[in-house]
C-alpha cells in the first residue's frame, strides 16, 4: 500500500487510495459503453465485430496504463467517437482505403504525433494558447458533454425542422434520466462521496427491474481472442506512397493533436501534468493502430472521475483494468442504462461551464473568440473544429484591432494549420 501511495504521490495530491479507486470506477461506468459502440462502428469498415471490441479493450487498457504511470494523470484513453467515424466513413468508405490501410494511417499518424509530443513543438503549442481560449475550450467541452447527456437520456431528439426538440418525456429512458439527475444533484449538493457512482448503481437497478438493460449489436456475451489475434498487426502500407494516404495522415494528426490539447487543457487542473499526458496520448495512438482500432484519445468522460475526486494516475489505471475485465463482463455491462450515464454527463457538463465566469468579456478581442470556441464545439459536435474557429477569430480580431503582438508568432502558425485542417477535413 505504501508503495502505491509513494508511486502516485497521493499525499502531495491530497487524495487517498479509496478516493482514487472510486474515481476510477466512476470513469469506467461512464466510458464502458465505448467498447460496444466503437466495435459496432469499426465493424462497418470490415473489421470483424469481436475483433474490434477486443482491440478497443486492449488499446484502452494499454492507453490507461501509459497515462497512469507516465503522466500520473486521472485521464482515461479510449478510441475517440468522432475519430472512429473518420476512420470508417471517411478513410474506408469515402477515400477507398481498406481497413488494413486505414490502420497504417493510424500508426504513421501516431509516430508523427509522438514526434511532436516529445519535441519543443508541444511546448510551443501549449504556451501559445491564450488563457481566454483555454477557458472557452473548457466551457465548450462542458456544453458538449451536456448535449451528449441530453441526447443519450432521450431528453432531446433530432428534428428535421428545428434540428433538435424535446423528446418524449413519457418514455422510461427519459424519466429515468431525469430521476437519476435529481438524485445525483441531491447527493452532490449534500457533498456525499461517490454521488455519481451511487446514481449510476441506483439507475441500473431500476433499469434491470424494468428490463431496460442494453443489448449488444452482435448478441455476443463472451469474447474470443482468435478474431482479435487475426486482426492485430494487420496494417498495410500499400498506399504509403500515394497522395490520399498523406492527406488522410495529415488530417488525422491535426485532429489528434488539437483534440487532445483541448481535452487536456480543459480537464487537467494540475497543468504540470499536461506534457506527460500529451506524450502518453501520442504513444497510445501508435498502439491503437497495431491493436486494430481507430486512435485512442483523452476521453470526455474522464471529467466524471475527476469530479468524483480523481487526481492521480491511479484513477486511470483502475479504469484501464476494469476495461480489460470487461471482456468477461459483457453481459453485466449491458445492464448499465444510457439514462444513468446521461445524468452524470449533464451534471459534469454543468460543473465545467462554470469556467465562463473567468472569461474577460469586457475585452472583445478575448471574449468573442472564447464565445465562438464554446459555441462552435457543441454546435459542430467537434472539439477540434470549435478550437479551430476560436483560433481563427482570435487571430483576426487581434490583427484588425492593432493588437497582433499580444499573441506569439507560434499562435499564428497554428492558426494557419487550423485553416488547412478545415480545408482538408471540414
Amino acid at each position: 500500500m505504501n508503495l502505491i501511495e509513494r508511486t502516485f504521490r497521493t499525499d502531495r495530491h491530497q487524495t487517498t487510495l479509496k478516493q482514487e479507486l472510486l474515481a476510477g470506477i466512476t470513469s469506467y461506468l461512464t466510458v464502458v459503453y465505448i467498447i460496444i459502440v466503437n466495435g459496432a462502428i469499426l465493424s462497418d469498415s470490415g473489421i470483424p465485430f469481436e475483433a474490434a471490441v477486443m482491440a478497443t479493450i486492449v488499446s484502452s487498457w494499454i492507453g490507461c496504463l501509459l497515462m497512469g504511470f507516465w503522466a500520473n494523470a486521472p485521464i482515461v484513453l479510449v478510441p475517440g467517437m468522432g475519430i472512429n467515424a473518420f476512420f470508417t466513413y471517411t478513410m474506408v468508405h469515402d477515400m477507398g482505403f481498406t481497413w488494413q490501410e486505414a490502420l497504417a494511417v493510424v500508426v504513421v499518424s501516431g509516430f508523427l504525433f509522438t514526434a511532436a509530443a516529445f519535441s519543443r513543438l508541444s511546448i510551443l503549442i501549449t504556451t501559445s494558447l491564450p488563457d481566454s481560449l483555454k477557458k472557452g475550450i473548457t466551457v465548450g467541452i462542458g456544453l458538449l458533454i451536456t448535449f451528449i447527456g441530453l441526447q443519450k437520456g432521450g431528453i432531446i431528439v433530432s428534428d428535421p425542422r428545428t434540428f433538435v426538440a424535446v423528446g418524449d418525456l413519457r418514455q422510461p429512458g427519459a424519466w429515468l434520466t431525469l430521476i437519476t439527475l435529481m438524485l445525483i444533484l441531491f447527493l452532490f449538493a449534500r457533498k456525499i462521496r461517490g454521488s455519481f457512482l451511487l446514481g449510476i448503481l441506483a439507475a441500473t437497478l431500476v433499469a434491470k427491474a424494468l428490463n431496460m438493460e442494453q443489448v449488444s449489436p452482435s448478441g455476443t456475451e463472451f469474447l474470443s481472442l482468435k478474431p482479435f489475434l487475426a486482426v492485430a498487426g494487420s496494417l498495410s502500407l500499400a498506399k504509403i506512397a500515394t497522395f490520399p494516404f498523406w492527406t488522410a495522415t495529415f488530417a488525422l494528426v491535426l485532429v489528434l493533436v488539437f483534440e487532445n490539447i483541448g481535452l487536456l487543457q480543459g480537464l487537467l487542473k494540475d497543468k504540470s501534468k499536461f506534457l506527460p499526458a500529451f506524450q502518453a496520448s501520442a504513444l497510445s495512438t501508435i498502439n491503437s493502430g497495431f491493436a486494430g482500432t481507430s486512435p485512442t484519445v483523452c476521453a470526455l468522460e474522464s471529467a466524471t472521475g475527476i469530479s468524483a475526486g480523481g487526481k492521480t494516475g491511479l484513477t486511470a489505471i483502475t479504469t484501464g483494468f476494469l476495461l480489460l475485465l470487461s471482456a468477461l463482463l459483457i453481459p453485466l455491462i449491458q445492464w448499465i442504462p444510457d439514462s444513468s450515464i446521461a445524468a452524470v454527463l449533464i451534471v459534469v457538463g454543468g460543473l465545467m461551464v462554470q469556467e465562463v465566469q473567468s472569461i474577460p468579456f469586457s475585452d472583445l478581442t478575448e471574449g468573442i473568440p472564447a464565445f465562438i470556441t464554446f459555441t462552435f464545439i457543441p454546435f459542430t459536435y467537434s472539439i477540434p473544429t470549435g478550437i479551430a474557429f476560436g483560433f481563427i477569430a482570435y487571430a483576426i480580431l487581434k490583427l484588425v484591432t492593432g493588437k497582433a503582438k499580444e499573441a506569439p508568432f507560434a499562435f499564428y502558425a497554428i492558426t494557419c494549420m487550423f485553416c488547412l485542417q478545415l480545408i482538408l477535413h471540414p
